[in-house]
């Protein structure tokens, strides 16, 4: 993929003490039979765990629930569907790296035998090398933080 594999391969999959997946949930169905999605923050105000919980734990639980929401019921995603997910919900941070060697090197893993499936793990790992490699997170870094 991106040259980092998880440190545990493992099939356990994670999930901040949320409900089963929407796919193996029954919900109430929107107009044209389509179920109806939770929004993420109805989702994070759920968990009494994050109740108190900081801003940095709130942000890797949204992750989590992004994640989850698009995963099969087996808690994987195919490298199409990652691709899709990253290029929708974290465009801002990509937006523009698309001629630096190490983004396309991340995308042509997923363009590759693109129906495999991914863990969470591996997942979060194209996460934070995208975050690491972003122009975004420069301006991040700059953001005045005192008075």
């Amino acid at each position: 993929m991106c040259g980092c594999r998880a440190s545990v391969l493992s099939t356990k999959q994670y999930s901040v003490n949320q409900p089963a997946p929407a796919s193996t949930k029954k919900s109430p169905l929107a107009a044209g039979g389509m179920p109806k999605r939770i929004p993420i923050a109805k989702q994070l105000a759920s968990i009494k765990a994050l109740g108190k919980g900081s801003e940095l734990e709130k942000a890797f639980a949204t992750a989590a629930l992004v994640y989850n929401n698009s995963a099969d019921p087996e808690g994987k995603l195919s490298k199409a569907e990652t691709k899709s997910l990253l290029q929708t919900q974290f465009w801002g941070f990509i937006q523009g790296q698309e001629n630096k060697p190490k983004y396309q090197e991340i995308i042509s893993a997923l363009d590759e035998e693109s129906e495999n499936k991914i863990d969470f793990e591996d997942f979060m790992i194209l996460l934070v090398s995208l975050t690491l490699m972003s122009d975004l997170l420069q301006e991040i870094k700059n953001v005045k933080t005192t008075k």
